[in-house]
C-alpha cells in the first residue's frame, strides 16, 4: 500500500516583520534543510484557527520572532499500514529537520491507479517505505554486480598507469 502523509511543522524564524516574510523564510529555510535528500517532500503554508473557528495567518510574529505553521507532504510506498506510513515520514522528515516540532496531520491512502506509471508496474521511482537502494526497490545483486566490476577494473587501469 502507498500513501500520502501530512505533517505539520512549527518552524521558528528570526529577524522578521511580517507574517508573509515569516512564511517565506520558513519555506525557505525549510526546503533548505530537507533538499537535496528530502526534494521530493512538498512545502505549503499551515492553517491556524482561533478557539472561535476563526482562520488565522500560519505566522504568529512576536518581537521580530514569528513561529510559522507550515504542512510537509509526501508519498510513502509499500507499507504495510497507515501508521507505518506515518512513522517512516516522520522519522525521514525528523531527521532532516533538527528541533522543529512535528505532528502528523493526515495519512491518505493513494489508489492504486494514483500510483501507475502507465507501465503497469505501479513504481514512480520514489522512496520506497524502509528500503534506501538508490536504483528502486527491484534492484538485484546483478543488477549491481556489472558496475562494481567496471570500477574494480577502472582502479587496476590506474594502478597500472602508476596515476
Amino acid at each position: 500500500m502507498d500513501c500520502r502523509v501530512v505533517v505539520e511543522a512549527a518552524v521558528p524564524v528570526y529577524d522578521v516583520e511580517t507574517p508573509d516574510e515569516a512564511v517565506r523564510i520558513a519555506i525557505s529555510k525549510t526546503g533548505e534543510m530537507l533538499n537535496p535528500d528530502l526534494n521530493y517532500v512538498e512545502i505549503a503554508m499551515g492553517t491556524r484557527t482561533s478557539p472561535d473557528g476563526e482562520q488565522l495567518t500560519p505566522a504568529f510574529v512576536a518581537a521580530d520572532e514569528a513561529l510559522v505553521a507550515l504542512e510537509l507532504e509526501m508519498t510513502v510506498f509499500n507499507v504495510e499500514r497507515e501508521e507505518h506510513a506515518s512513522r517512516i515520514a516522520r522519522k525521514e522528515i525528523g531527521q532532516r529537520l533538527h528541533d522543529i516540532p512535528l505532528k502528523v496531520l493526515r495519512v491518505e491512502p493513494l489508489e492504486e491507479e494514483e500510483d501507475a506509471r502507465g507501465d503497469g508496474t505501479g513504481d514512480d521511482g520514489g522512496e520506497r517505505g524502509d528500503e534506501r537502494s538508490p536504483r528502486g526497490a527491484d534492484a538485484t545483486d546483478e543488477d549491481l554486480l556489472p558496475e562494481f566490476e567496471e570500477m574494480v577494473e577502472e582502479e587496476r587501469t590506474r594502478d597500472r598507469d602508476g596515476r
